[in-house]
């Protein structure tokens, strides 16, 4: 399904279900669809009745539904068509009959009233959970399946989705199903719970409810708990959703629903542990509810424990407590259950609380609650049983115990008492191991520990007698732990006693721990001290075999065996020693079979015994037992004997003082030497021997005397000079091992007899000759220096020092030539001692030297050796040998001595660590001969490094690395001479495999060699070539970055000659390169000339441009290079290949362009550090390519090689500046196109730096100054629009401050605006100009803050100049064709081009240049620096204040000679902004300054200044707050010469002078207002003045509407002072007032006027009396004039407030006078103005004292009488009209009677009502009479009730004589009488409808009511004003007014006449009186309610006779009438018809 689909599925509401528009099929319980579709209506009806009647008969509950689903009126009810509400209440129905049906059905009744309401309601399709909530309980049959088929729930979506797979087949829902969805889908759980509960809730009100809550209750209990136990986990989401339900379940009383509530608290409870607080909760619930349901207490007691079994039971407080031990079945409940199951949780929850309850009290003090508890602790403890230690509670309460058992012990005198309690008190330590034994005075526990070993072993044998009857209250641990801890036992029988327990216990305990006890029993015995321990070990051998893990367990045989074995080494002859049985034993038991080690023994034991001699017996046994042992450890698995070695050594190695211990590690030493002497040991000879020896060498040592273990002898293989170990096979290494260990063991024998046997004995079996003993020797002397330890040997310094030593005892016994031969440069004897002497510790240097002095060098010819090596500082005697004048001989014999050890460091027969020690030894011998001696070596190495380097020794290594570092600065030139010395130092160069991971690869220490001195000392330039190619060739194809960083670190450290670079750098196919291009040519020639040299010098197809690359990283920040100005061309040549096509097509050339230009710029700060120009001799300018820069700036589009390319043109400015002037303006092009478009803030420091060091340079070497900045400004300026915008303030400021603010800045401005107005206007559309301009202008504001007050000052009046320079027009004549002084010959010298822009463009740059001159001068930042400027200088400002007037004169001149052209307009708007930009400036002027600026520019002779400086003083005196006396002194100077503006009459023209005079009394409104209050005789002659405006006709409106301002502000001012021209004001005033047209002419002019005359009257409120009815009328009209602007306009409000002023503020005594004076004015001219003027007067009413209306109460009176005759005087004038008037004067006189008293009032209304009846021509007063009556009802309510008495029969009369049903005359005379007639009506009946409405005091008594029963009634028929104006009368006004009149009387015998002739009215030949006779029933009806059913039977035959009325409207709302009464009856009435 398409997702709009689903959503159109979701939207979709039932009755569009397209079942309901089937014919074919009907959706049917009973029936099949097909079937279904073709019975009728009310077939089903019938069946459905059957059903509700079969059903009412077993439940008379559903009685109820009978008149509502089952009702005939539902046979027509289609609720797809019924209201929200109607649905609503139908849903409530059908849920509520559903929960009444489930319980019954399966039965067909209850399946025919479905049937039912599946026809009729459709509750398959609306009330789908009802239905599916009703059928659930009976999910197993198949009716369920039948339902479940009519729903339509297929779409997955659908909350019943997962009940469609059982619709198709139609098999019932398994349970498990059910059960599962109900634990995973938590809605339809909760749905399950909320349908149980609401059942709940509607059973528990009907008696006798627990048999149909049976079924529905059962299913919730099995679903949910079944759930509940299926579930794996049970969330949080489960137990929050279950636990309000668990709650409601609690507080039923219901018997079932409290029962599934327990038993779905058990099954959550085992499921999962909650909360403490949770469990405390439901525990206080359970047990506060207990009592409720009496017969489920057990049940409730039950689930207690469980809850308390289950959860953690701490903290639970009291209060569950409480509630258990008011219910007083609690014990009888407790002891039932204890019966059956265990109770203790409970109990350990109540016990301690009866207790501590009990305790509280003394005993004299307990009140009956503690009663309570002291009797149910009694019978728990008597008829409970307490298990699991709970009898122990007891010893929580020691204390109370203890005074407990004192006070009873006090009163105990007798000894049967005595005895009793005795019993007591055993009680309550009467269990397990507490428990007292018979045969001691203690319990087991204290038995087991006691100090007599016989009361111990009684213990025991009682504790074997628990574990034999497995008696209760002992736990296996306590048994386990009593058993092992007497195993420890120190007494035999004790222990005896134990093993019995154990054999019987030993299946309980783990098989190692039983093992392991009883291994540690053989470990304490000692049979030699005590031999009766033979019976105990005897039977510890016995259980111990007899454990089956010693043969699972291999690792616990072995330890076993191990620690037996000293028990098997016979140590006693005696047979009958406890010794000797025991090993008798131990071999007659099972373990000889089952270890290896003991294979044979117990045969070879009898054996030795059968055969020796009772004093031999010993040894031969020993013996025995070492051939055996040695024979099955040799014969045995091989792969087990280094175990078992290990272990027999480990049992050898125990440190004991017994005998069998001692005799135990001798037989083991002897069997480990007798296995190694064992040929049959092959494979693993040499690991045993060594293992052995290590054990047997301590042993030795300790040894006064001893035998040594033989050793087998093996041959050393190696013939040569050395016993090299490193060379060495793995056995000769295991053999040389042993000897070391054995030489080590013989030299440090104390027994120096033994010594000498065992040396000679060493030396004829493994030492022959004295040549194999010296290199046996020289191994000793020198492996201690060896750093692999090939031989796993450490060799001391003390048996080095032995060595040393017995090495000089035989050489000193050696003969001459022996000696020789042994010192001869070949022999190991010589370089051993060498290395000894000087590269030995401390330990035995005394020794070395003392050995070396006494006769190791013994002879002439090796006194040059001693010389060498006793000098100790070799370096001393071979730079001797080369500085100092020796003789030759000498010298030649230390080169031969030196050459000889250099030739054995070389031997590869010599080891690599006595190699590398010589080395280390002559690390400060350097010089050719030592490297060159040393090359052979250093060739095998470095060939063993490349091909083999996985057998690279560490010592060779460090050898390696210790030759390598004899390449140094004195053997530098051996390079130069030696090529195998060059290319051996190259290959180590290229040897980058790391070897050991502590050493660095040889790689790096050669790399490391190349340092200063050595490449300084490398004298061939050749080969420094040779070894810089090769740096850089390593570096271009390494891999490792430690080698490239030391590669750039040597490279960093040596002084290399730049033409070494440019050799590496240049390809050697290169044979031209591209030299400088002359300065002069354009950059096309240099584009031609290109492709050609091109040509000439093809590019190589191999040209590494990434090893040109790793060059110039080297180079960019190489500080030792010599002449570096040789590598210029080089570079700018690789620069001219970068920025060929070719080399771009390539690859990315743009990084290889910043090393270049990064290198280039290295260079030029070496040749000059501070900037200074450089000589030609060191460089010549000619090679520095400035155009190939700029030429690389505009090819690249990287923003990082602009940034180096402008670092380098910043560099070259100041070192040739004539070559970057001539490059000066592509530079900046470029950087306007390109570089400030970048944003970061590299780039705009590198432009910052750019301009500030090449455009001084530029400055000082250019000779029009001007030009070349106004070049510069216009590049940066046109590039502005492409530069970020947070940059282009920083760069534009270091711009202008480069090149000087005060002189530059308005360059910098008016260039700006010339490109706004010629490029951003017309980029900009129409709508964005606004906000681009506000932005532009924020940003050259911004700019200009950046520079002080003077310049900006300073650059507004060079603007002002330059804006006066420039022609007016662009076609002017040549006079005003003035151009700037700047102009230049070149267009880009000048600043605005009048030439090449047009005349609009001309124009906006002035207008754009004035506007922004005038924003600038109010910007902030220039208005707080202003004032401290002004004060240090305050001349700029006059200045800049006269410049704008001189150009205001400019503008103003250029108005008046325009002034007839098109372009008037603009010039007028351009001098409006220069008027601004003075205001501006005058702001900022001090106010001394400013008044006589202002009084000199108010007499200038042209208008438009003199208004321009009013305009001025009009802003500072509004602006400011605060004046200082002086300043308000010269401010009021002022007042006369603006009144001579007022007053003035020149002869310029009107429109002019009419604003000007505005704006004077405008000036004059303002002062008046500032300053008036306290100076105010100045300001009469404005008043004055003001008036005379005023008065006269011919004056302009709007200077007469200022006027009217003027005098509006004065007089509020003046305030008395105005009185004397109130005279000449008022009339003058009311005046204009008067003048209609005019003031709706000018909207202005009418607010001024009103506003005029609002101030007078809100202050001169007093002294209006003259005026007062003038003024009234003038504003009544003007009431009506202002409804036309609008509420809210400031007219309307203006006129409110001066219509409350005069209502409020003046005296009745005035006011009335002048009311009535106007009333008669306006009553018959101006009728439209008497609302109003009644406005006035109710206004007035509301606020009179209560004395004063009183007091006027008669004049009040008498103008109301005179008022309410306005319809009579105005009978033939429009009903409508007059009705609105008379509503006014009705509203004004109900103000006055609402405020009149009773009494006051009473006579007022009976004069009206006799006003109304006087003339009985004048009719139109009872229409007046009758409206104000019902109007005072509505605002009196219940009192009018109190006056209205007269008026019944009156208004009964009226209502008759306005029935045309019952006369035909007129009521009325006039035209409109029936009109009239109509309104007469209708009031009369609002008036009497408010009556009977508002009637609490029975006015409406039953005359009353008789009076004007028949009158209303009558008016039924009355069809007075024809059809529609009857429908409306009848509707709105008679059908309420007869309704509210049936609910007055309030009398049932008033009712029936009512009702009747109502009735009667239904008989009317009018069917529209028949219609409006039932609308009257029916609204009487409504009124009455139930009080209507005994009019009904009389209703009834009318009723019958409309329902078949020939109308069928009528016939209509008699149907609807009578559903109607249905509803308010509240019973059917359709069988009465």
């Amino acid at each position: 399904m398409t997702s709009l689909a689903e959503q159109l599925r979701r939207l979709a509401l039932p009755q569009s279900d397209p079942s309901l528009l089937s014919r074919a099929e009907a959706a049917s319980l009973l029936f099949d669809c097909k079937e279904a579709a073709a019975v009728d209506r009310d077939t089903f009806f019938a069946i459905g009745c059957t059903g509700l009647e079969e059903l009412m008969g077993i439940d008379p509950s559903f009685e109820v539904f009978q008149s509502s689903l089952f009702s005939s009126m539902s046979k027509g009810l289609e609720r797809s068509v019924q209201s929200k509400a109607v649905n609503q209440q139908l849903n409530q129905n059908i849920s509520l009959f559903l929960i009444h049906l489930s319980p019954y059905f399966m039965l067909k009744p209850a399946q025919k009233c479905l049937e039912w309401l599946i026809h009729r309601f459709h509750i398959h399709l609306y009330n789908q959970d009802s239905l599916i909530g009703c059928v659930l309980p009976y999910h197993e049959t198949k009716l369920f399946v039948r339902v479940i088929q009519l729903l339509n729930i297929k779409s997955p979506t659908h909350k019943w989705h997962w009940l469609d797979p059982i619709r198709k087949p139609g098999v019932p829902l398994a349970r498990g199903t059910l059960i599962t969805h109900c634990y995973k889908d938590l809605d339809f759980m909760d749905f399950i719970c909320r349908l149980v509960a609401k059942s709940v809730k509607v059973f528990s009100e009907l008696p006798g409810n627990s048999a149909q809550l049976r079924v529905l209750l059962a299913f919730y209990a099995s679903t949910i708990v079944s759930a509940l136990g299926a579930a794996e986990n049970i969330t949080d989401s489960i137990v929050s959703m279950l636990l309000p339900y668990i709650q409601k379940g609690l507080k039923s009383s219901i018997q079932d629903y409290r029962a599934a509530t327990y038993m779905i608290i058990c099954q959550m409870t085992v499921k999962v542990t909650v909360e403490v607080s949770l469990v405390h909760s439901l525990m206080l619930q359970i047990s506060k509810t207990l009592s409720k349901v009496p017969s489920l207490a057990r049940e409730g007691v039950a689930c207690l424990n469980l809850l308390l079994q289950t959860q953690k039971g701490d903290n639970l407080g009291k209060k569950p407590f409480n509630y258990l031990c008011n219910n007083p079945e609690l014990v009888t409940l407790l002891q039932g259950l204890s019966e059956g199951y265990d109770i203790s949780p409970l109990l350990r929850y109540l016990l301690p609380h009866l207790v501590c309850s009990i305790m509280k009290y003394d005993a004299g003090k307990l009140e009956r609650e503690d009663h309570i508890y002291i009797s149910h602790l009694e019978a728990i403890l008597q008829t409970i049983p307490l298990e699991k230690d709970l009898d122990h509670l007891l010893a929580s309460y020691p204390k109370a115990l203890d005074a407990v058992l004192e006070e009873h012990l006090e009163g105990a005198t007798d000894q049967a008492d005595q005895n009793l309690f005795h019993q007591f008190i055993s009680l309550s330590q009467s269990c397990g191991k507490y428990k007292f034994l018979e045969d001691s005075d203690t319990s087991l526990l204290l038995s087991l520990n006691h100090p007599q070993p016989a009361v111990r072993v009684l213990a025991l044998q009682h504790l074997k007698d628990v574990i034999e009857t497995s008696k209760e209250g002992f736990d296996q641990s306590f048994i386990e732990e009593a058993i092992f801890e007497r195993l420890k036992d120190d007494n035999r029988d004790v222990v005896m006693s134990a093993f019995s327990a154990l054999e019987i216990f030993r299946k309980q305990v783990n098989p190692e721990i039983v093992v392991s006890s009883l291994l540690n029993i053989f470990q304490r015995a000692d049979l030699s001290k005590d031999g009766k321990w033979y019976k105990v070990l005897e039977r510890a051998v016995e259980i111990l075999v007899k454990e089956e893990i010693l043969k699972e367990k291999k690792e616990l045989l072995d330890e076993a065996v191990m620690q037996l074995l000293p028990f098997m080494v016979i140590t006693n002859a005696n047979s009958k020693s406890s010794e000797w049985k025991m090993a008798i034993c131990l071999s007659e038991s099972d373990l000889c079979s089952l270890h290896p080690l003991l294979k044979g023994w117990p045969e070879a034991l009898q054996a030795a015994i059968k055969s020796s001699k009772p004093a031999e017996l010993i040894g031969a046994v020993n013996k025995e037992m070492i051939l055996l042992f040695s024979k099955n450890m040799t014969s045995g698995d091989p792969s087990l004997l280094l175990q078992m070695v290990d272990d027999l050594i480990c049992v050898a190695e125990t440190e004991s003082d017994n005998v069998k211990q001692k005799v135990t590690a001798h037989i083991i030493g002897s069997v480990l030497v007798q296995c190694c002497c064992d040929s049959q040991m092959k494979e693993s000879y040499f690991s045993v021997a060594i293992r052995v020896f290590r054990f047997l060498d301590e042993k030795i040592r300790n040894l006064k005397a001893c035998h040594p273990a033989e050793v087998r002898y093996k041959q050393l293989g190696e013939e040569g000079t050395w016993w090299n170990p490193e060379s060495l096979n793995q056995d000769s290494q295991n053999y040389l091992h042993l000897l070391l260990g054995l030489f080590d063991l013989l030299v440090c024998c104390p027994d120096q007899l033994f010594f000498f046997f065992s040396l000679l004995f060493t030396c004829k079996v493994h030492v022959k000759d004295s040549e194999v003993l010296f290199k046996f020797l020289s191994i000793l002397w020198t492996y201690s220096f060896n750093l692999s330890n090939h031989l796993n040997y450490e060799v001391n310094a003390m048996l080095q020092t032995r060595a040393l030593y017995i090495g000089y005892a035989v050489l000193v016994s050696q003969t001459y030539q022996k000696k020789k031969q042994l010192l001869s440069p070949s022999s190991p004897v010589l370089f051993g001692a060498i290395i000894n002497g000087l590269d030995g510790g401390k330990e035995c240097t005394h020794s070395k030297f003392e050995i070396l002095t006494h006769g190791l060098f013994a002879g002439e010819q090796f006194s040059l050796y001693l010389d060498c090596i006793i000098t100790k500082i070799m370096a001393t005697l071979f730079e001797e040998l080369q500085t100092q004048p020796k003789q030759k001989s000498q010298k030649k014999k230390l080169s031969e001595a030196l050459e000889s050890i250099l030739d054995c460091v070389q031997n590869p027969i010599c080891p690599s660590y006595v190699a590398r020690s010589l080395m280390k030894i002559l690390h400060e011998v350097h010089g050719e001969m030592i490297l060159s001696h040393l090359l052979p070596a250093l060739d095998r190495l470095l060939e063993k490094v490349s091909k083999e380097p996985e057998t690279m020794l560490k010592d060779e290594a460090v050898f390696l690395h210790l030759i390598l570092g004899k390449f140094n600065e004195h053997s530098a030139t051996l390079l130069c001479k030696n090529q195998q010395s060059l290319d051996l130092f190259i290959k180590s160069l290229h040897a980058a495999k790391k070897i050991y991971e502590e050493i660095p690869p040889f790689q790096i220490t050669a790399l490391g060699q190349i340092t200063k001195p050595f490449f300084a000392a490398v004298s061939d330039g050749m080969v420094q070539q040779k070894l810089l190619k090769v740096l850089f060739d390593l570096l271009l194809n390494c891999k490792n970055p430690l080698c490239a960083q030391t590669i750039s670190s040597v490279f960093k450290g040596i002084s290399v000659c730049a033409e070494q670079i440019v050799t590496e750098l240049e390809p050697p196919e290169k044979t031209r390169s591209l030299t400088t291009v002359q300065q002069t040519r354009r950059q096309k020639m240099q584009q031609q000339k290109k492709p050609q040299e091109a040509e000439l010098a093809p590019e190589t197809s191999h040209f590494s441009w990434q090893r040109v690359m790793l060059i110039l990283e080297l180079l960019q920040h190489k500080k030792k290079l010599k002449r570096p100005q040789a590598l210029v061309p080089a570079l700018f040549n690789l620069l001219s290949r970068c920025l060929e096509p070719q080399a771009s097509e390539e690859e990315n050339m743009e990084y290889t362009k910043q090393l270049i230009l990064s290198c280039l710029l290295n260079i030029c700060q070496k040749l000059s550090s501070d900037g200074s120009k450089v000589p030609a001799d060191v460089l010549d300018k000619e090679k520095f390519n400035v155009e190939l820069i700029v030429q690389c700036i505009r090819v690249s589009k990287m923003p990082q090689t602009h940034h180096h390319a402008l670092l380098l043109l910043g560099a070259v400015a100041g070192m040739f500046p004539d070559k970057v002037l001539h490059n000066i303006m592509p530079i900046f092009t470029f950087m306007g196109a390109n570089v400030l478009r970048l944003d970061d803030t590299y780039t705009f420091q590198v432009i910052n730096k750019t301009v500030q060091m090449v455009i001084p340079a530029l400055i000082q070497s250019s000779g029009s100054v001007e030009e070349v900045v106004i070049k510069i400004i216009r590049v940066f300026v046109d590039a502005l629009p492409h530069v970020p915008e947070h940059r282009r303030l920083p760069i534009l400021t270091q711009l202008i401050t480069t090149v000087g603010g005060e002189r530059f800045l308005w360059v910098l401005l008016v260039l700006l605006f010339e490109q706004y107005v010629t490029k951003t206007v017309t980029a900009t559309s129409s709508t964005d100009k606004d906000a681009v301009l506000e932005a532009d202008t924020e940003f050259w504001i911004s700019i200009c803050c950046e520079f002080n007050i003077h310049s900006q000052f300073q650059s507004m009046m060079k603007i002002i100049h330059y804006l006066t320079e420039l022609p007016e027009n662009k076609e002017g004549n040549c006079k005003t064709k003035r151009t700037c002084k700047t102009k230049l010959k070149n267009q880009d010298g000048q600043l605005f081009n009048v030439e090449s822009h047009s005349g609009k463009q001309l124009r906006h740059f002035k207008f754009l240049s004035v506007s922004f001159m005038s924003q600038l001068l109010t910007s902030q930042s220039l208005v707080k620096k202003c004032p401290c400027y002004i004060l240090k200088d305050s001349s700029f400002l006059s200045r800049l204040l006269e410049d704008v007037l001189h150009y205001i004169n400019t503008v103003a001149s250029s108005v008046e000679g325009n002034a007839d052209k098109p372009t008037a307009k603009f010039w007028r708007v351009l001098l409006s902004k220069s008027y601004e930009m003075m205001d501006k400036v005058n702001a900022l002027l001090p106010t001394e300054t400013f008044i006589p600026v202002i009084r000199g520019l108010m007499t200038n002779q042209l208008p438009s200044v003199r208004r321009k400086a009013m305009d001025l003083l009009n802003n500072k005196v509004q602006q400011r707050t605060r004046w200082q006396k002086s300043q308000i002194r010269q401010l009021l100077e002022l007042v006369p010469e603006l009144i001579a503006i007022v007053q003035c009459k020149r002869k310029e023209e009107e429109e002019e002078q009419a604003i000007n005079r505005q704006t004077a009394l405008f000036s004059l409104k303002l002062l008046c207002k500032g300053f008036g209050t306290e100076n105010p005789m100045p300001f009469v002659p404005v008043l004055k003045t003001a008036i005379d405006l005023i008065s006269s006709e011919k004056e302009e409106k709007n200077v007469m509407g200022s006027a009217f301002l003027c005098i509006a502000e004065v007089t509020c001012t003046l305030k008395a002072q105005t009185i004397p021209q109130l005279p000449r004001l008022m009339p003058a005033l009311l005046k204009t007032l008067k003048n209609k047209k005019e003031l709706i002419s000018n909207e202005i002019y009418l607010l001024s006027a009103v506003t005029a005359l609002l101030k007078v009257a809100e202050t001169l409120p007093h002294f209006l009396s003259p005026y007062l009815m003038d003024c009234l009328l003038q504003v009544v009209r003007l009431e009506r004039i202002v409804v036309e602007f609008g509420p809210s306009s400031q007219i309307n409000v203006r006129v409110t407030s001066l219509k409350s002023i005069l209502a409020t503020k003046l005296a009745p005594r005035i006011l009335l006078p002048a009311v009535t004076k106007c009333y008669s004015e306006v009553a018959n001219n101006r009728k439209n103005c008497v609302g109003p003027l009644m406005n006035i007067l109710k206004e007035h009413i509301v606020v009179m004292e209560k004395d004063h209306l009183i007091s006027h109460q008669s004049e009040l009176t008498a103008f109301f009488m005179t008022a309410l005759d306005f319809r009579t005087e105005h009978a033939q004038d429009d009903l409508e009209e007059v009705g609105k008037t008379e509503t006014y004067i009705i509203d004004c006189l109900i103000s006055m009677v609402m405020k009149l008293s009773e009494a006051s009032f009473r006579p007022l209304f009976f004069k009206l009502f006799d006003w109304s009846k006087t003339e009985s021509t004048l009719k139109d007063r009872l229409l007046t009479f009758h409206r104000l009556a019902d109007c005072i009802a509505d605002k009196l309510k219940g009192l009018f009730t109190l006056f209205a008495g007269h008026l019944v029969k009156p208004f009964a009369e009226t209502l008759n004589q306005l029935n045309i049903s019952k006369t035909d005359e007129a009521f009325f005379d006039s035209e409109s009488s029936t009109e009239k007639s109509c309104l007469l009506l209708q009031f009369t009946m609002d008036c009497l409808h408010k009556l009977f409405l508002y009637d609490t005091q029975k006015f409406l008594s039953k005359e009353r009511a008789e009076t004007l029963m028949m009158p209303l009634v009558d008016q039924l028929e009355n069809m007075l004003g024809g059809d529609e104006k009857f429908q409306e009368r009848v509707t709105e006004h008679l059908v309420p007014c007869i309704a509210q009149f049936s609910v007055a009387m309030a009398d049932d015998s008033l009712w029936k006449p009512l009702n009747y002739h109502i009735l009667l009215k239904m008989r009317h030949a009018s069917s529209k009186v028949r219609f409006a006779a039932l609308l009257a029933l029916l609204e009487v009806a409504e009124k009455l309610k139930e009080n209507y059913l005994v009019l009904l039977p009389e209703s009834i035959p009318f009723l019958a006779e409309l329902m078949e009325d020939e109308c069928e409207e009528v016939e209509q709302q008699c149907q609807k009438t009578i559903q109607q009464l249905e509803v308010i009856l509240g019973e059917p009435l359709q069988s009465y018809f």
